[in-house]
């Protein structure tokens, strides 16, 4: 068997060790003093720059043109704060109290997804980059029905199944993108055993098989897993916006609580092509999610390119027919 090198798995055993003290420290924390500790290391991410922080800057100025320089860098620091506000309530999840999670969420909208998983049926929900996914998720599972998703396998390993554990103590099914059974394949047998909501962010193609549409005047590729996913089994499928806000006193998680927005049930709105359809169904999600980019963009943690401009020339263009 092929042994790491060193380094490597002196980098992995840290990392490790960074995520479980994390999980563990971090709870035990008075939780203004946590919030508080990861708004001063946001500002050292801020402070030292680097490729994420580039970036974040990058889509920022794509969908906010408006700003003045000045303007760009306080949101650039608004986004990275709120970034880490997302790991440090990744961190406590799992100690909230159901009474917690309800009160650190509001949701509009979710009455229809929830009926359908109840009635036994599955919904299927085009998520962003945008705001507490998991928290999102926590309180779905809680109000409305248990939430599947994919996710990337994370390195290493150790890491991957320390995230695994807590998404599924969060009643958060996990499918990984890689090194297992095809994901869409496992999507597809989840969908058609019904009672489930998939809730799969999707502002970002990790596949080379996205489409392009439309975001705020700017060409970006999205994944069409979701609408797929809807079109081959009926399932009904809906756009949630997901973004931070100030919560009221008394509400949610260190002065901010999570907003959800599910939108009305998508339909194609053409004729044509399966490949066609889920083209259309993709940016009519894409034209929900781009309110919450453009009113909430701090909420928006989009550290990776997603704008066809900043892609590789080699990725530009290319779409596979399913």
């Amino acid at each position: 068997m092929t042994r790491a090198p060193l380094s490597g798995r002196l980098t992995g055993q840290v990392s490790v060790l960074g995520f479980r003290v994390g999980w563990s420290a971090v709870r035990a924390m008075p939780e203004r003093a946590a919030y508080a500790l990861f708004d001063r290391i946001a500002d050292v991410v801020v402070l030292r720059g680097g490729t994420g922080v580039v970036r974040l800057r990058s889509n920022y100025a794509r969908v906010r043109p408006e700003l003045t320089a000045g303007e760009l860098d306080e949101l650039v620091h608004d986004g990275v704060r709120s970034y880490m506000r997302y790991y440090c309530e990744a961190f406590r999840l799992p100690s909230l109290t159901p009474e917690q999670i309800d009160r650190a969420v509001t949701a509009t909208g979710f009455e229809q997804p929830r009926d359908v998983c109840r009635a036994g049926g599955t919904a299927v929900v085009f998520v962003g980059h945008l705001g507490n996914f998991d928290l999102a998720a926590a309180w779905s599972a809680r109000n409305l029905a248990p939430v599947t998703t994919v996710a990337e396998r994370l390195k290493p390993e150790e890491v991957f199944q320390e995230f695994l554990a807590f998404r599924n103590s969060i009643q958060m099914d996990i499918i990984p993108l890689e090194g297992g059974d095809n994901p869409f394949h496992e999507l597809l047998r989840t969908a058609r055993r019904g009672g489930r909501l998939i809730a799969l962010a999707s502002d970002r193609d990790l596949t080379a098989n996205g489409v392009e549409v439309d975001l705020l005047g700017h060409r970006a590729r999205m994944a069409k897993g979701p609408a797929l996913l809807a079109l081959l089994t009926g399932s009904p499928l809906y756009a949630a916006r997901v973004h931070y806000e100030q919560a009221p006193r008394g509400a949610g998680l260190g002065g901010h609580r999570t907003v959800i927005d599910i939108g009305p049930r998508l339909t194609p709105r053409i004729e044509g092509t399966t490949a066609e359809q889920a083209h259309d169904l993709v940016q009519q999600c894409a034209d929900h999610l781009a309110e919450a980019i453009r009113t909430h963009t701090s909420s928006w943690h989009m550290l990776q390119r997603v704008f066809v401009e900043d892609l590789d020339p080699a990725v530009r263009g290319t779409e596979v027919t399913p």
